[in-house]
């Protein structure tokens, strides 16, 4: 038996009436960054990120018995039909089928939104992914109620992890591993699991502020970058440096060293464009604003002294990061001098968050 086989449903009660779950997710942000996959969703390395709070998808699933075995649902978006979305929602329950058989017996309707600007270029996989898994698994609660709460959560992460990688990052806790790797106890390739150690005080409740500086669709979308790593020239080496640097984070997140920490993160996103930027084909997703914005941050950290960083996911965007003691000082910055590089001046203040929670059951 693999750990995979402990995860599939067997025994399930059919329900006999409809009702409907309601659950928001948050996105993360990866301070190591993933890049590069193997099948099913398995990543080519392993990452650590922080659970963001504020920006988040909810979604509603309703759910209604049904005599034929068959994959049926409805999708809506804020409320209206959104049939785009529908091929990706398809291939997540196609994936789920051996794990999940019970969501063959119930015709859903799927309603989701987000807190976060539409079209923003803030990727809202990971959030949805995350809320729609996390209304599977309320579901299973109910059909197979005999299951570990932990069970349950790490199913939710690796149901999550077949709908968008980065979304098993965004069930649980507000630092998060997912990937095995040695220097971290009871990580997983197959689901996210919550950094099991001690974490400085000055890491609590840290900041996040999302600089939108180009909201368009990308060149090349990160399921084609992830491909591209595997005859990537650098990628056995970016892959150790990977694990390399999750260790290192381990030790920097205990001791609260800022330096280091602002040193790690930095290293690591430019890294993942430095990975774009040297595959073939090769590509650039940072805009001018994306480096104009970086030279401001250090020269800033190096006027004002604060311990203010930056990350960058795989498009133009910039995290900002910055303890909340900094919050004052480092969002009038934002404010007032970058702001003009993000377009139409739009940026998002975020913190820490702690992942998925139910909002309505009926």
């Amino acid at each position: 038996m693999t750990i995979l086989d402990k995860f599939k449903t067997t025994n399930n009660t059919k329900l006999t009436n409809k009702g409907s779950f309601t659950f928001s997710a948050p996105s993360n942000i990866a301070l190591v960054k993933y890049w590069g996959k193997k099948d099913n969703q398995i990543p080519a390395n392993p990452s650590l990120s922080f659970t963001l709070n504020h920006c988040k998808t909810i979604t509603t699933l309703q759910f209604e018995p049904k005599t034929e075995k068959s994959i049926s649902f409805d999708l809506l978006f804020e409320g209206q039909p959104k049939e785009s979305f529908r091929p990706k929602i398809q291939k997540y329950f196609e994936r789920i089928q051996d794990l999940c058989p019970y969501t063959l017996d119930y015709y859903f309707t799927i309603d989701t939104k987000n807190t976060f600007p539409h079209s923003s270029g803030i990727a809202s996989s990971a959030s949805g992914m995350a809320a729609l898994s996390a209304n599977i698994i309320a579901l299973e609660k109910l059909v197979n109620p005999h299951q570990t709460e932990d069970y349950y959560l790490q199913k939710a992460s690796l149901l999550a992890r077949l709908g968008s990688g980065s979304a098993c990052r965004s069930i649980k806790g507000n630092i998060v591993v997912w990937g095995e790797t040695g220097s971290i106890e009871n990580s997983s390739d197959l689901f996210g699991a919550e950094f099991p150690y001690e974490v400085h005080a000055v890491f609590q409740n840290y900041q996040d502020s999302i600089l939108l500086v180009d909201k368009g669709e990308k060149q090349v979308s990160s399921t084609v970058g992830h491909e591209l790593m595997h005859n990537h020239p650098f990628a056995t080496q970016r892959f150790e440096q990977a694990h390399t640097n999750i260790s290192q984070l381990k030790d920097i997140l205990k001791s609260g060293n800022l330096e280091q920490f602002i040193a790690l993160v930095e290293s690591e996103a430019l890294t993942l464009h430095a990975m774009m930027m040297t595959s073939m084909p090769y590509f650039i997703l940072m805009k001018p604003n994306t480096l104009e914005i970086i030279n401001q941050i250090w020269k800033f950290r190096e006027t004002a002294n604060v311990p203010v960083c930056f990350t960058l996911d795989a498009g133009a965007n910039v995290h900002v990061l910055y303890p909340e003691k900094y919050k004052t000082e480092v969002q009038s910055f934002i404010e007032n001098q970058l702001s003009e590089h993000c377009q139409n001046g739009q940026f998002i203040h975020d913190e820490m968050g702690f992942g998925a929670k139910l909002i309505a059951n009926l």
